[in-house]
């Protein structure tokens, strides 16, 4: 199979190249700028991305690659931070840019293999404070803009392209014409890359390293965890035993919808721990976000192994992991944004021959495309992403039973309402959050002092950006008055309209 490698120097959005690839019919895969010359060399990839990342070139503490690299005679395409250092390494001179550029900017581009089809004048996304200054021998400016003489660059003997803009984010008008230039016009790529191959080839590598051994996976009946079990059911049946911790978080009567869909869909063992009065003694008096998602984690991990030490397994550990969950908890030089309950450390006194993340290369759309392959019913693979803290990181301040109760109530409404009007399908996540603010209202003759209860929804496409909804008002309208109307301790309803950044898709 035809692999793209994407050399990650530590940007937050690298795995969206990784994305933008596969979609184009070709495999790519990530690896660390810290991955020795020796591995890239054998693993016979077609092309090398360099991705973008926060630092500067001539920075040495920055994250570097031996400068042999560009010598290998594979093909290679830098971005941003991956342009400038590719610059760098070849002998020209990166410097602080007098003007720095964000956002949308205006493209000037000239007659190059990776602009194909691309007219002279187009839109791409920029974010970067440093610029080449001075090209490297052998390199020729194929683009710019009013502030960046050299926004691309190429040295077609070496097949070593390299553009100041990010063409991986939609932002960029034709940036994805830019990386499918450069996959099938640069690295000659066949395009034998399908969401097929994914699942074969991940089914056949699950039952060569679990073997006849046992596996164990932690299901929260979400998506992701879903789809995990159907790979692993797929690829070694009664040997997965799927464990769920009912931790009392969920939505309305969602932990019996959990057990009926799971045990009638899949040939596997189905454990389901329930849990409430547990969890909430825990959270007595926690507020902060941070700790209360440790909290749950910790506490979801102690139910879960208690039950595997009932079990005495002796095989593998399988999470739902997906990359989004792994970015955000920290990968690199990232920074991290929150804690996913799928991050918390193993305990020392319980063993497992590995930890296996059938998932974790893929975003959320194209977890939903595997599930659809696997045959799991739509009204699975496309129920909403739901936090594995629960509604515990939609309850602002301290958990109690009666603010689960409000709030699995609002948020029953609200989904409810959304399904009347079929407006559901226009949205990627929509939710309702207690935010620990009570407010004056009037119903009937009686002031009332009640909660308030925001809406949040928004559309996306990879999770790793978000804008909130423009859901119509009269929709909105329906919502508020169904919630004040029939969800007890509830006076006044509000509507999110932050996008993601600079907020999170979730409130904590």
């Amino acid at each position: 199979m035809e692999k793209i490698l994407v050399l990650d120097f530590g940007g937050q959005y690298n795995q969206l190249i990784a994305r933008r690839v596969r979609d184009n019919g070709v495999y790519a895969e990530i690896l660390p700028y810290t991955v020795p010359m020796e591995t890239i060399k054998k693993n016979g990839y077609k092309g090398i991305i360099f991705t973008g990342g926060p630092n500067s070139v001539f920075d040495m503490s920055s994250p570097h690659y031996a400068k042999e690299i560009l010598d290998l005679d594979i093909p290679i395409l830098g971005i941003c931070y991956g342009c400038q250092l590719i610059a760098w390494m070849a002998g020209g001179v990166v410097e602080t840019a007098p003007v720095s550029e964000y956002g949308k900017i205006e493209l000037t581009a000239k007659n190059s293999p990776v602009f194909k089809d691309v007219p002279e004048k187009s839109i791409v996304w920029m974010s970067h404070t440093d610029r080449i200054a001075q090209l490297p021998q052998g390199f020729e400016g194929i683009g710019l803009t009013e502030d960046c003489p050299y926004a691309a660059m190429q040295n077609t003997d070496k097949k070593i392209y390299a553009v100041q803009f990010h063409p991986e984010v939609t932002h960029s008008e034709y940036g994805n014409a830019v990386l499918r230039n450069f996959l099938y016009e640069v690295c000659r790529c066949r395009g034998d890359w399908q969401m097929d191959n994914f699942i074969e080839i991940t089914v056949e590598k699950l039952r060569k390293q679990i073997g006849d051994k046992n596996v164990i996976l932690g299901l929260s009946g979400g998506v992701d965890s879903s789809v995990a079990a159907g790979l692993l059911s797929k690829a070694v049946g009664k040997q997965l035993t799927c464990v769920f911790v009912d931790h009392g978080l969920m939505r309305k009567d969602e932990g019996d919808f959990v057990e009926n869909t799971f045990t009638s869909l899949f040939d596997m063992n189905f454990v389901r721990v329930n849990c409430r009065t547990q969890f909430l003694d825990k959270l007595r008096n926690v507020t902060e976000p941070e700790q209360k998602r440790k909290i749950i984690g910790t506490e979801f991990f102690n139910v879960f192994w208690n039950e595997i030490r009932k079990q005495n397994n002796k095989g593998y550990f399988a999470q739902g992991t997906i990359y989004p969950d792994c970015i955000e908890s920290g990968k690199g030089d990232a920074d991290v944004i929150k804690t996913h309950h799928n991050r918390v450390n193993l305990p020392k006194d319980v063993f497992f021959l590995d930890v296996i993340e059938p998932l974790a290369d893929l975003f959320k759309d194209e977890v939903r495309k595997v599930g659809e392959k696997l045959g799991i019913p739509k009204e699975l693979v496309w129920r909403q992403p739901f936090p594995g803290p629960g509604l515990g990181v939609r309850i602002i301040g301290e958990i109690t039973a009666e603010k689960i109760s409000i709030l699995q109530n609002a948020d029953w409404v609200l989904r409810d309402e959304m399904a009347k009007n079929g407006y559901e399908k226009e949205l990627s996540q929509f939710f309702c959050v207690l935010t620990g603010v009570k407010t004056v209202g009037v119903m009937g003759d009686h002031r009332t002092y009640e909660n308030l209860v925001a809406v949040r929804a928004v559309t996306t496409d990879d999770f790793m950006t978000a804008d909130w909804a423009r859901i119509p008002y009269d929709i909105l309208a329906r919502v508020s008055n169904r919630i004040t109307n029939e969800v007890k301790g509830v006076n006044r309803v509000v509507y999110d309209i932050t996008s993601k950044p600079p907020g999170t898709v979730e409130w904590e």
